[in-house]
């Protein structure tokens, strides 16, 4: 089974210790970006992942490439920009209630903004791909990012691949009209919807009275295949209740809730999209899928960055009933 993903990963810098930015001496460096956690996250679970982006030909272009390959990822399909381009950074700081966890971006102008139409040769690339992932992080980055997630839709429609979206709706990065009028037209052809109630409201203008009603609005406006709808309260900053709802011909059904002690949120969504790909693009089953889904990402949400490195037995176990005791 093979996946394929597309989208931007910047250098993630956090101060350790929830120190603020303006007090801190050093910075912790990741890789962090929603397509390829997704991308890394089917790896673990046995899938060909191939994730496409543009980088820059120098030193940290190379960080974040050896990063997905540290994690299973193909990149052989990565477009190498000259070095005098950038990657893009985020600057990650930790709250504790009653101080949320804030996010600072430097993004403008990274090499994957300036990515064109024609550069990636989106036919090789979905060769016997069974499913593409995107977020709509990648076409706000740039108008010509966005016409390139629009070639990239096509290619995969063309091969007779899935396609998921993940709606991901980043307020810093664009207006909500200019989200509703690039993704809407990129809809119809999506069979994979994964969203939060806010983004639907914010990005599509559609409430409802429960969360299946609003699966049930998307579906019948878009007509997807499946729509997962994933859940997080937020009682303190580190103390989560996580589960994930999904929508589907089967009907509906809502995860078993999780009670989350985090150690880092970032990429939590992005490794419930991957479980959920992996088991539902592999035997269509939702019901199964968005548990598995919920399971890996609740058990990531245990782990430092934004990449999984949680394994299926693991989540085997959970969806078991595993208890906390150490396993020796």
């Amino acid at each position: 089974m093979k996946a394929v993903t597309f989208g931007e990963v910047m250098l993630r810098l956090s101060p350790p210790n929830f120190h603020r930015l303006e007090q801190a001496n050093t910075l912790d460096l990741r890789a962090g970006g929603a397509e390829l956690s997704v991308a890394g996250g089917m790896a673990r679970w046995g899938w060909q992942s191939t994730w496409v982006s543009r980088l820059p030909d120098h030193a940290m272009g190379w960080f974040v490439r050896n990063k997905a390959r540290e994690v299973g990822v193909n990149t052989d399909h990565i477009v190498w920009a000259k070095p005098d381009e950038r990657v893009g950074i985020y600057f990650l700081e930790f709250g504790a209630s009653p101080r949320p966890s804030n996010v600072i971006y430097d993004r403008s102008n990274s090499a994957i903004s300036r990515i064109q139409p024609g550069m990636v040769d989106w036919t090789k690339v979905m060769e016997g791909a069974n499913v593409f992932h995107t977020t709509g992080i990648t076409p706000a980055l740039s108008d010509s990012a966005a016409e390139v997630t629009k070639e990239a839709i096509a290619a995969a429609k063309a091969a007779g691949a899935k396609v998921s979206y993940d709606l991901n709706y980043r307020g810093k990065l664009w207006s909500k009209e200019k989200a509703r009028q690039i993704q809407e037209p990129l809809m119809k052809s999506v069979d994979i919807l994964i969203t939060t109630e806010e983004d639907t409201e914010v990005v599509f203008g559609i409430k409802g009275s429960t969360y299946e009603d609003v699966a049930k609005q998307l579906v019948d406006r878009f007509g997807f295949e499946v729509v997962m709808i994933t859940l997080r309260e937020t009682p303190s900053v580190w103390k989560n209740i996580w589960s994930a709802l999904v929508y589907s011909k089967d009907g509906v059904h809502k995860s078993r809730e999780y009670e989350l002690e985090i150690v880092d949120r970032l990429g939590g969504g992005d490794s419930c999209a991957s479980g959920f790909l992996a088991s539902y693009c592999k035997d269509g089953d939702a019901t199964k899928a968005v548990e598995y889904g919920v399971a890996f990402s609740a058990l990531h949400h245990s782990v430092p960055g934004d990449l999984n490195y949680i394994s299926p037995s693991e989540v085997e176990n959970l969806l078991k009933g595993a208890g906390l005791r150490i396993s020796r």
